[in-house]
């Protein structure tokens, strides 16, 4: 009964165009040829479990960077923010987050702040699992700041079969942390770039839950995690 009900959660807005008209089509398709139906009908519930946008209980302690997408920590090392962001050139801890096409697409805003810069940049669509997805792909990047006046960023990243990348938010506009702010399509990766002072609360390996899953915490002084599987 929980896995039907986790299945059948609120489906994100983004989704609509692709569900209705596949539940269309499996009506007709099923009148007409009803092998053509069920193959119709097994990707609408695909769609469905896809674009599903489940509740989450955010951590909301000042000072915590949440995670804003759900997936597994791929790599955390130094890099240089994005270019367009206009953050300067010195590397910062950089947490990628690979998503794959079960996961939730739904993304959610990491801290508290306000949205000081966003850019596009279109680019390459390499599986979004390389080192070089981060530089080379397709992106929408934000800058935030922080109450405190600290800035982090957060990157959407395109995969090798995403094809489109939604965000909902304004430059200017006041954000809070677990906040739904867009999602990408189909199978990606989100980047976060963390302030100097702030250390990874998680480790390259662990899976993190979007709007749940505590990546940082400015008020932590203890050394970088590391992780093994158990």
């Amino acid at each position: 009964m929980e896995h039907l009900r986790n299945f059948f959660l609120p489906i994100h807005r983004d989704g609509w165009r692709f569900v209705l008209p596949l539940a269309v089509a499996t009506v007709v398709l099923w009148w007409l040829w009803a092998p053509l139906g069920w193959i119709c009908f097994v990707l609408t519930v695909w769609c469905v479990y896809f674009f599903r946008d489940p509740p989450r209980v955010t951590p909301i302690r000042a000072g915590l960077l949440i995670s804003p997408a759900d997936g597994v920590v791929q790599l955390i090392e130094p890099a240089p923010p994005p270019p367009e962001l206009e953050m300067g050139p010195d590397p910062r801890t950089r947490i990628s987050i690979f998503l794959n096409l079960f996961d939730v697409h739904v993304n959610r805003v990491p801290a508290d702040g306000k949205v000081v810069k966003l850019a596009y940049r279109a680019g390459k669509f390499f599986h979004a699992g390389l080192d070089k997805a981060s530089e080379e792909n397709e992106r929408q990047a934000v800058r935030l700041e922080l109450p405190d006046g600290r800035e982090i960023a957060f990157v959407q990243i395109a995969g090798l079969v995403a094809r489109r990348i939604v965000c909902d938010l304004d430059e200017g506009q006041a954000v809070r942390a677990g906040e739904r702010y867009g999602m990408i399509r189909f199978g990606s990766r989100c980047d976060i770039y963390l302030d100097d002072e702030m250390v990874p609360l998680v480790a390259v390996g662990q899976r993190a839950v979007g709007g749940e899953t505590v990546i940082a915490d400015l008020a932590a002084n203890e050394p970088a995690r590391s992780g093994e599987m158990r």
